[in-house]
Order: C-alpha cells, then structure tokens, then sequence
C-alpha cells in the first residue's frame, strides 16, 4: 500500500518533500505532479527501482526516460551543452519541454538511447516538482504516467491511487492537472529540431 501526501500546489509543504526524498533514497517509485501531468520516477542509480517503472508502464528498459532537474545547473554532469543550446535553456526553463542531449560520458548508460547515445532533460515548471528536486538534492529518473493502452498522461491523483496504490511507494496529490506531454526539442545539432509538439510553446525553436 503506497503513501499518499496531499501537497499544496504552490506552497507545498517542505516536511511532507523531505519524506517524499527519503523514500526515493531508499529506493522507492513515486508519482509526482508536473506541468504536463503527472510522472512517475526513482533514483538514478536505483535499477531495480527502474525495473518496477517499466513493469508499470510495460516498457523495455531502451525506453528513452528523462532526467527531471531542478535547473540548468545540473546539466553539464549528463548532457553535452553547447552555448546557443544552454541560451534557449536559460530563456524557456523551466517549461514544459523535453530537450535531447548528446549524453557525456557520465552519463549512465540507463538514460541514454541505446543507439543514439543521446538523453531528454526536463526542468518542469511545477513547484511542487521543483521543489522535491530541491529536497532530494539531485536529478530524477523519470517518464509521464501514461499506462497501457492510453494515450495521455494521467491527470488525476484519486485515479492514479486507485490504479496504482500496491504498485508505488508513493503518490503525491498535487492538484487535478492537464493531459498534454511535454513538446520535445532535439538540440543535439546547433539547429533545433522539434520532435513532438506538446504542452510546450514551441515558437521559440521553429
């Protein structure tokens, strides 16, 4: 049976995230609101936490997940930033947007597309997301809770408990949000490529 934390959306509760980073630190799945619907994400180290997100979601494990940070200053350790690259960043995070990176060679090789050696970033403009980034002290492995069968990320946390509640440690109730994903922007190459168009204004990429 997960845990279930009702956190306001904008001044969420700074005891109740520092519970919620200790269970990711002792290896536990967790869904959280962002500005794109809720995700559902683990430590970066933690495979067999990875393992139960696939499970979950039935993905294999060359599913493209995204690293969920706090702010541009994570960057560098995961992703191969050039300076017009980090100016967009700088001018549209945090946003709903995924951004592919090449992955550096830091990088674990659990992030990156297995062909393509390449990562998404996602800084989310959701300060409940942002804030447990904060009390967890560094990135998130992550992806949109979108279960099978469906099209869109799930939007609301009673259904998600009902869904879910034996299958993760955690649910964090932010609020009832929207279904769109995130538009993705490849800025791997110096001309931005848009992958999908989403939540995201992609006018500033086009």
């Amino acid at each position: 049976m997960s845990q279930f934390f009702y956190i306001h959306p904008e001044n969420p509760q700074k005891r109740l995230l520092s519970q919620a980073a200790d269970i990711i630190k002792d290896g536990g799945v967790i869904i959280y609101p962002t500005d794109s619907g809720y995700a559902i994400g683990c430590g970066v180290g933690n495979k067999a936490a990875l393992e139960r997100i696939c499970r979950i979601r039935q993905l294999d494990l060359d599913h493209d997940f995204t690293l969920m940070c706090k702010d541009v200053s994570e960057l560098s350790n995961y992703a191969k930033v050039g300076n017009q690259a980090f100016r967009m960043l700088k001018n549209n995070t945090p946003g709903a947007y995924t951004f592919v990176f090449q992955a550096t060679r830091e990088a674990p090789k659990r992030l990156q597309n297995p062909k393509k050696k390449t990562l998404g970033i996602r800084i989310p403009n959701n300060q409940i997301a942002l804030d447990l980034l904060e009390a967890y002290g560094e990135p998130l492995l992550s992806s949109s809770l979108i279960l099978p069968g469906q099209d869109f990320t799930e939007s609301d946390p009673d259904e998600i408990r009902d869904k879910l509640e034996n299958q993760v440690d955690l649910i964090l109730h932010g609020g009832y949000l929207g279904e769109t994903p995130t538009s993705v922007i490849d800025l791997t190459e110096d001309t931005p490529e848009i992958i999908r168009e989403g939540n995201g204004d992609i006018s500033a990429f086009a």
